[in-house]
């Protein structure tokens, strides 16, 4: 953890999930994976494709494609068929972590390989954008990155390992944040190597 000030609003609850509660949980996300298969995202307009694999739970999912852009929708953008429910054990880890009195409607599930990583963004497709986003670690450690609410600001770094949850409410829910790598093989909790990082959103007002 870095020794400068966290953004105002970020929650770091490092070793939230025990062992038990790690493949408990994953074994349930490998579960719902022949209903909602993970898959390539891209960029719009150029249509390059993102260095993570993803899916989704709940009634709403997260996707981004070259024609549509960044969105929200109902249905896997490969199968056409509606998500997954969400885990009730990520509803209630909302519950307890955020105090939210509104349910996350999207569970984001992204497969960080060994070359993953996630670009600085800030997250700003939901009309929600006062509720937190409650992030998952499982898996291989993650190098967390966060700046502030311009792309110039000063980042700071942290590493992330499995069973830790981030909370971002507050200021540092308008904070750009990505992570840079994964220290691929680390654990042996992802069949195959690599991390699973479940974020859960709240989109509608």
């Amino acid at each position: 953890m870095s020794a400068n000030p966290l953004p105002s609003g970020l929650v770091f609850l490092p070793g939230h999930l025990d062992t038990a509660a790690q493949h408990a949980l994953l074994s349930i996300v490998w579960d719902r994976l022949d209903a909602a298969p993970f898959y390539t995202p891209r960029m719009p307009r150029s249509g390059r494709p993102m260095r993570v694999q993803m899916t989704n739970f709940g009634p709403l999912g997260w996707v981004t494609d070259k024609d549509g852009g960044y969105r929200y929708q109902e249905t896997h953008p490969e199968t056409g068929t509606r998500w997954p429910a969400m885990p009730q054990s990520l509803l209630d880890l909302w519950d307890d972590a955020t105090g939210w009195p509104q349910a996350p409607e999207a569970c984001l599930v992204n497969h960080y390989r060994q070359d993953g990583r996630m670009n600085l963004h800030v997250d700003a497709d939901e009309d929600a954008r006062d509720a937190p986003v409650l992030s998952i670690s499982l898996g291989d450690p993650a190098l967390f990155r966060i700046g502030g609410p311009r792309r110039s600001d000063p980042t700071q770094s942290f590493w992330l390992r499995s069973g830790d949850v981030v909370v971002l409410g507050g200021a540092a829910r308008h904070c750009y944040h990505g992570v840079d790598r994964v220290r691929f093989g680390a654990t042996s909790l992802v069949p195959g190597g690599g991390r699973i990082n479940l974020t859960l959103r709240r989109v509608s007002r």
